[in-house]
């Protein structure tokens, strides 16, 4: 069975958008293609709009789930796990894992302090199964991240 890694991202100095945002970028710089997951339709709005807001040649070009050409975006945005555009990366962006979430390479889970107990429990569960190789990322006071076990 292949590893998939799983990125737990504790949200202290930037909102979810800022991070989305960050993340996606290094992703892109990657040359991969991304999904980013929310249940919450009004953030999905809000993060396709930032997303293409960055400025000049450096916005990131994205589309909704629902929208037509799905399949064309570099990142999708989406409420649910379904990638047509064939992405191997994905953040989910409220926090709220999903089981089909297994199927990428590569899942960055956001969560904020509410959010913690939650991922506690999931990392544990993860922690304890070889499939999964679980990493969390703290933000320094500066706005960058650092690993931690």
């Amino acid at each position: 069975m292949a590893e998939i890694r799983v990125d737990f991202y504790q949200l202290s100095r930037d909102p979810v958008d800022v991070t989305v945002v960050k993340l996606a970028r290094k992703v892109m710089q990657a040359g991969e293609r991304l999904l980013v997951v929310s249940g919450d339709a009004d953030q999905r709005e809000r993060l396709s709009k930032l997303l293409w807001e960055q400025g000049g040649s450096a916005f990131l070009a994205n589309g909704l789930g629902d929208a037509p050409h799905a399949a064309r975006q570099p990142i999708l945005i989406s409420d649910n796990c379904d990638a047509p555009n064939e992405a191997r990366m994905a953040i989910i962006a409220d926090g709220q894992w999903r089981e089909e979430a297994s199927g990428f390479a590569r899942v960055m889970l956001l969560f904020d302090p509410a959010g913690r107990e939650a991922a506690v429990q999931l990392w544990r569960r993860f922690d304890a199964d070889e499939a999964f190789d679980n990493r969390i990322f703290k933000q320094t006071e500066q706005g960058g991240w650092r690993e931690g076990r």
